[in-house]
């Protein structure tokens, strides 16, 4: 189906899991795919995956670094909350090694990776024009025109910014972590090597969470926060200083906006289609983002193959309608159960006592690690929603 006077039939910009993903699928299919990847560098990014994902995409387990089989939730006052993980666990992957086996897929399969940075684009009639720097010693802009693309650049993304309007009004936090190696006489108590801690303190972070995530004998270290005047640095220092790795080897130090409400609008009515950071699929509430990134690089290939294949660009947006008809409803509790739970430290005091609820642990841990409402225990739901009520009121105590 390619026309020999077009480069490509899709450009993709950004070679993170979803512009990977997509540039996989559509390389399969038999399209022409140039993958454009700023420069391998790697975004904060906790790591978890739920196990469904290995399944879904065809992941080796040998990705996995670690099988977390608890999640431990610390209040404002430091109480403690363990929610044991039961028949199944969250998968920890190091995106230091997890995105480069993503593009080399897409590479097998067909897809043309480069290191780039997108500059602009344009359209001449029916084709998209796109230029790119390179990244080597002897930098310049190379033009290359494509049938389509698909931005998958992250947050702010710079093609959804192009083509987009009201693109750069999607709301993000900032989030930072640190890549530790975890020292053998490491403190066990304070942290578990097979168990999440998510710390829910103002102190650390005033409208999110800090966390340790282990990844084997690594574990990153982070925060988020949508405030300007914050310093995730010190805040990851304090937390490190907590749980006794403020010695630990520091072997990365990455930060990046995460966005935290999916995009009105995924594509420009044309050619050009935005997925993963870039069209804002990050959960809000958890900030969990690899697995709705990689659904919503299918997602975006499948639409951006049916349009290559019929030139009706409505196609396009049946991406974004796909994926919230999946997911749509869960973003939206989330939101606000981050909007209401994570703004005052009376608050987190109150949602940490909630994770302690035998029907709340249930209900989280299918749903994660499946990615499906679970809807065969209706008298759970009803449970958690009349303790949820009663501590919106005031009527549960902490």
């Amino acid at each position: 189906m390619t026309n020999p006077a077009v480069d490509y039939d899709t450009v993709i910009v950004g070679g993170g899991p979803s512009g990977a993903t997509a540039a996989n699928d559509l390389a399969r299919r038999g399209h022409s795919v140039l993958l454009l990847e700023r420069g391998f560098r790697i975004k904060p990014c906790g790591g978890a995956i739920p196990p469904c994902l290995l399944a879904e995409f065809d992941i080796p387990e040998h990705l996995l670094k670690a099988r977390i089989r608890s999640a431990r939730m610390i209040s404002p006052r430091g109480d403690s909350v363990d929610m044991p993980i039961d028949g199944t666990y969250v998968g920890m992957v190091d995106r230091d090694e997890f995105d480069p086996w993503l593009r080399d897929r897409a590479e097998d399969s067909g897809a043309t990776v480069v290191p780039g940075v997108f500059k602009t684009l344009c359209y001449e009639g029916d084709l998209v024009s796109l230029t790119y720097q390179t990244k080597d010693d002897n930098p310049r802009n190379v033009t290359v025109t494509a049938r389509s693309v698909i931005g998958a650049d992250g947050a702010r993304s710079a093609v959804a910014r192009a083509t987009i309007p009201d693109a750069e009004k999607t709301p993000w936090v900032l989030a930072y972590h640190e890549i530790i190696e975890v020292p053998e006489d490491q403190n066990w108590d304070a942290y578990d090597p097979d168990r999440c801690d998510v710390w829910y303190q103002g102190r650390l972070s005033p409208d999110f969470y800090a966390w340790v995530f282990p990844h084997g004998r690594n574990a990153s270290i982070g925060v988020g926060s949508a405030h300007k005047d914050f310093s995730a640095k010190a805040s990851v220092a304090a937390l490190r200083a907590d749980v006794g790795l403020t010695d630990a080897t520091t072997k990365r130090k990455e930060g990046a906006p995460i966005p935290m409400k999916p995009m009105k609008r995924w594509d420009d009515g044309r050619a050009v289609l935005v997925s993963g950071d870039a069209a804002g699929v990050v959960a809000p509430a958890s900030g969990e983002g690899i697995y709705y990134a990689m659904l919503c690089g299918r997602l975006a290939a499948e639409a951006m193959d049916a349009f290559l294949e019929t030139g009706d660009a409505a196609v396009l947006m049946q991406a974004r309608k796909r994926f919230m008809k999946l997911h749509g409803k869960v973003f939206w509790v989330l939101g606000l159960l981050q909007r209401f739970w994570y703004g005052t430290d009376k608050r987190r005091e109150k949602f940490v006592a909630m994770c302690r609820d035998p029907d709340v642990q249930t209900l989280t841990w299918q749903a994660y690690t499946t990615k499906k409402l679970v809807r065969r225990r209706p008298f759970a739901h009803i449970r958690v929603f009349f303790k949820d009520l009663a501590q919106l009121l005031g009527l549960a105590r902490a």
